[in-house]
């Protein structure tokens, strides 16, 4: 099975920023992290600042990925250019957040990706993104069937 992580802007600051929300670990320890502990699949890692790119990814996902965990980051809240490429491909996508975004400001709350996604976890920290790959694998396995 071939999944792409997908992380959005400030992602890269993991570590450095606001460790009260997300912890003092680097993308790189997180991304180390998945892959260790579903040594079976073959990840590949895509982290951008920028829209356009994130939406290259996602485009560029098709026949490649059975499946995307993505951390869409503040794009999370905004960005209906991200959700509708969420829906312009036909793999399953699993929205994932470190933080319990439904206990902080106001506009945290509200996702416009959630709706083009198969699932949405927050507040876990890094096993966000853990559950977010059991999301992605049982919807595949289901599909299968």
């Amino acid at each position: 099975m071939d999944i792409l992580i997908i992380n959005g802007p400030n992602l890269n600051m993991l570590g450095r920023r606001d460790p009260k929300y997300y912890g003092t670990e680097t993308l790189d320890d997180v991304n180390e992290y998945i892959k260790a502990s579903f040594p079976e699949i073959n990840f590949s890692f895509f982290q951008s600042n920028h829209e356009g790119a994130i939406i290259d990814a996602l485009h560029e996902s098709i026949g490649k990925y059975d499946g995307i965990v993505m951390n869409a980051g503040a794009y999370t809240h905004y960005s209906y250019a991200i959700a509708d490429a969420i829906d312009c491909i036909d793999i399953p996508v699993a929205e994932v957040h470190l933080s319990n975004i439904h206990e902080r400001e106001d506009f945290r709350k509200i996702s416009v990706i959630a709706p083009n996604c198969i699932g949405q976890i927050a507040g876990l920290g890094r096993d966000s993104y853990i559950e977010g790959v059991k999301l992605i694998i049982e919807r595949v396995a289901k599909n299968d069937k």
